[in-house]
């Protein structure tokens, strides 16, 4: 298996498309730390650290259960330190962890617009920076961070302007870790779905179940994931990625198989869709 005695620090894992990464990486043999918050499952959530944790080792892998809150320095040093000594090390970190809030300017409230950077551009720099002595001491390292390719057009401005601004802001640091780890051949770039992704947020905050069934399953970032990490860190890295882009250069031909309502109209993600 590609990623045996691989260690995976994921951010958010305990559902959703992070829950789906570790799965994956999983069954190709990585071991994987699950930095969430959940300890306590919240029914319109659902999973907790624990019960990802349980589905890893069920599906064969190993998994490491720790609560960490990234807008917390000292919870997010604590669980590196703590997952890399469990495993020996960290090869691969996946900055999955997000807030969001499709709100404007006037109506979006103080504390939404401080989570949304707390977790999205604050956590996603500190995770980074915790990981990345353990980083380079892995061969083939990589970091994969979720948000959008930069389009400035205004659209993607006009009705949410403050979480455009994390997200965007998540893939600036991406940009910069790209340049800055090179030389120590360290990978980053990051992944985002061309159509919206079937997770609690957007069943609980965009479109409820109409969404959800013009949505693909989160297995199609996991997948992407696993080529993305496959590859030489050394080469690439730099990049803004796609995830149908990503598999139909690595010979995929079956999206179908993603639709959670097979052969239903799929609804295009943000940042994308024309």
């Amino acid at each position: 298996m590609l990623f045996t005695n691989k260690t995976a620090f994921i951010t958010g894992a305990s559902r959703g498309i992070g829950k789906a990464i570790a799965l994956k990486l999983a069954r190709e043999g990585a071991n994987i730390i699950i930095a969430a918050k959940s300890v306590e499952e919240n029914p319109k959530l659902g999973g907790t650290i624990y019960s990802a944790a349980k589905e890893i080792e069920d599906a064969g892998g190993k998994a490491f259960a720790i609560a960490c809150d990234i807008r917390d320095e000292q919870k997010i040093i604590n669980a590196v330190e703590q997952g890399a000594a469990h495993f020996g090390g960290i090869d691969i970190l996946i900055n999955n962890a997000s807030a969001i809030a499709l709100t404007n300017t006037e109506q979006i409230t103080s504390k939404q617009f401080d989570l949304m950077n707390d977790i999205n551009v604050r956590g996603t720099f500190l995770v980074s920076k915790a990981c990345i002595p353990y980083l380079k001491k892995s061969t083939n390292a990589h970091i994969i961070t979720l948000s959008p390719p930069i389009n400035l057009n205004q659209k993607w401005f006009e009705k949410h302007t403050a979480y455009t601004l994390s997200k965007y802001s998540m893939t600036l640091i991406a940009q910069g870790l790209a340049a800055e780890l090179k030389k120590y051949k360290i990978a980053s770039n990051t992944l985002w779905p061309k159509t919206t992704i079937a997770t609690a947020a957007v069943k609980n905050l965009l479109g409820g179940e109409q969404l959800i069934n013009m949505s693909r399953k989160p297995e199609i970032m996991a997948d992407a994931a696993f080529h993305i990490l496959s590859k030489n860190a050394e080469e690439f890295t730099g990049l803004h990625l796609i995830d149908e882009n990503v598999l139909r250069e690595a010979g995929e031909t079956d999206f179908e198989k993603y639709a959670v309502m097979k052969g239903g109209k799929l609804f295009g993600d943000l940042f994308l869709a024309p």
